[in-house]
């Protein structure tokens, strides 16, 4: 998926009211996805990504993964993007199921399988979840 469709999906999808706005959730939801993913496989999901949002999940200065849940990712996403708590949720599905769209599915289920069960929605597989 090209750049410009990736930001275009996140855009629709978080009805957002620019281009830039989904530009700034894109980047913080993949910065707090790479704390919480082994920085070997936030490289993997980074090489399927269009080039300009491969920094957000690369930048990431970890040698092993943050253990936290659903809720803590939700904290965090509203605390880097300055939004609501209730409104992460919305923010982090925007960005993650275009993510889910836009990789191959084995690597999806690499980043899945390092994520307790209850992200699955995230990326829009709530068939996944418990």
């Amino acid at each position: 998926m090209k750049y410009d469709e990736f930001l275009a999906r996140v855009r629709e999808r978080g009805e957002y009211a620019s281009q830039d706005e989904a530009l700034t959730i894109t980047r913080e939801v993949l910065a707090v996805l790479a704390q919480r993913i082994t920085p070997g496989e936030a490289e993997d999901l980074a090489s399927q990504l269009p080039g300009p949002l491969q920094r957000a999940l690369t930048s990431a200065d970890h040698k092993q993964p943050e253990k936290f849940g659903i809720e803590e990712f939700h904290r965090r996403v509203a605390e880097r993007t300055g939004a609501r708590p209730r409104t992460a949720p919305w923010d982090a599905g925007a960005v993650l199921t275009t993510v889910a769209d836009a990789v191959s599915g084995g690597e999806l289920n690499q980043v899945i399988s390092q994520l307790p069960s209850s992200y699955a929605v995230l990326f829009g597989k709530a068939d996944l979840a418990d």
